[in-house]
């Protein structure tokens, strides 16, 4: 075999496509209006350092340094972007960082770091105006928190009994609407009325409002259930098991029959008063109201019965202030949740979450918060072009959209006074 070199080719040729049209859509013009001025003397805009770091994850990298040793030479020529060192990527993210915060709760002695950053979730947001991904009005609000295991220096031991950080992220579908960080020693339940709080804070100064609001059992608390009900129209929140709750499900008077996946359940719904006993301790009775727990059950296979219900079942149950929907449509509506898991996934695996760049908790807040715009500018790539190329599905993970579309041997080239892509292959794009 002979090996014969040649001009240089980039192997990514599809990405001048994907930076083609994010200046089409004002990305660049966005980018450095809304990112804090950058000294007179700099080589580098906003639009050159963020679309070379978001180029690391529409390659296929996954940590900054993929630019140096990877990808910078596919760049050589390049119209749209002039690319820095990772360095001086990191350096500049750095600068956009605001100092974490330390706070105990009401009970114990624990120390508990959070990072917050307003300022880059108010850009995310905008960003998602911008590109029509969010709605004004009636939005769909997932809330949870994830682990992100890590032995950065300061990351804290969870409650799974390894090192990390536990974000809490808020979806409006499958768009990332704000992120804030906080250490692994603060459990999701933690604070997580003063999150929420300024989460529907940054929202609201958006002109955002939210219809519904999902989330799991770790916003089953008296202080946080008052601070959603005040935010929002609708809830739909997983209910903990405890002593008034099996006395609800005593309560229940007729439960009808479900087929899951050929399992026979029960379903049945109750009117509750949640956390009385705790409300009259704290002198906070103001905050109670009733609500509705949507309750499903199932035959136990080993037939130990429930202590306080008397009956051999597992229960899953559903607090929510909505009155209209049947029982069904409650548990199907909250089910549907489920797919933030799935973002989970996504944002650890193809956008970076898994190798966090920093040693500070404040700097990778910065750090979660950017590539989580990566994450919403994909999601709108991939909708609108699979709108037009047939082997392109919105349902695409990133890999498969690299695969697809990105790896596509192209160069530069001056023809005619102008500079011209010139792709290689059996290929069909019109510009």
């Amino acid at each position: 075999m002979k090996v014969i070199n040649s001009y240089p080719i980039s192997p990514f040729g599809g990405l001048n496509l994907v930076l083609k049209d994010f200046n089409k859509l004002g990305i660049d013009h966005f980018l450095n209006n809304h990112f804090p001025s950058l000294p007179n003397q700099s080589k580098y805009s906003w639009k050159d350092l963020l679309y070379s770091y978001w180029s690391v994850f529409f390659c296929g990298g996954d940590c900054a340094e993929d630019l140096s040793a990877n990808l910078k030479h596919t760049f050589t020529s390049n119209p749209f972007i002039k690319v820095p060192s990772p360095d001086r990527i990191l350096e500049r993210l750095k600068l956009l960082a605001l100092p974490s915060h330390t706070f105990t709760a009401a009970r114990g002695n624990s120390k508990h770091h959070f990072s917050f950053n307003d300022p880059l979730n108010q850009i995310n947001i905008k960003l998602l105006k911008r590109l029509s991904l969010i709605k004004s009005k009636n939005n769909i609000l997932d809330y949870d928190n994830t682990i992100l295991f890590t032995d950065k220096a300061d990351a804290a031991n969870t409650y799974k009994k390894r090192y990390g950080y536990c974000p809490g992220v808020a979806l409006i579908g499958r768009n990332v609407v704000y992120v804030e960080n906080r250490n692994g020693n603060s459990n999701p339940e933690t604070l997580q009325k003063d999150t929420l709080r300024r989460m529907f804070d940054t929202l609201k100064s958006n002109n955002i409002h939210i219809g519904a609001f999902r989330a799991d059992g770790a916003s089953y608390n008296l202080l946080t259930l008052a601070e959603i009900s005040a935010n929002v129209d609708k809830f739909y929140i997983r209910a903990k098991m405890s002593d008034s709750l099996n006395e609800a499900i005593n309560e229940v008077e007729k439960w009808s029959n479900v087929l899951i996946d050929n399992r026979k359940v029960f379903r049945g719904s109750a009117y509750v008063t949640p956390f009385e006993k705790i409300a009259k301790r704290t002198k906070q009775e103001h905050l109670l109201k009733q609500y509705r727990l949507v309750i499903t059950k199932e035959k136990r296979d080993d037939g130990q019965v429930n202590l306080f219900t008397g009956e051999a079942y597992n229960y899953r149950a559903i607090l929510t202030n909505d009155f209209d929907k049947t029982d069904d449509e409650v548990v199907f509506f909250y089910n549907r949740r489920g797919a933030t898991e799935r973002e989970f996934d996504i944002l650890k695996n193809d956008f970076g979450w898994n190798n966090m760049p920093f040693s500070k908790l404040e700097y990778n807040t910065v750090f979660l918060i950017i590539t989580s715009m990566c994450r919403n500018l994909y999601q709108y790539i991939i909708t609108q072009y699979s709108k037009i190329y047939k082997n392109l599905s919105p349902k695409f993970r990133i890999k498969k959209f690299i695969f697809r579309f990105i790896c596509i041997p192209a160069k530069w080239i001056k023809s005619g006074r102008m500079i011209k892509l010139r792709l290689y292959g059996n290929i069909y794009f019109k510009t």
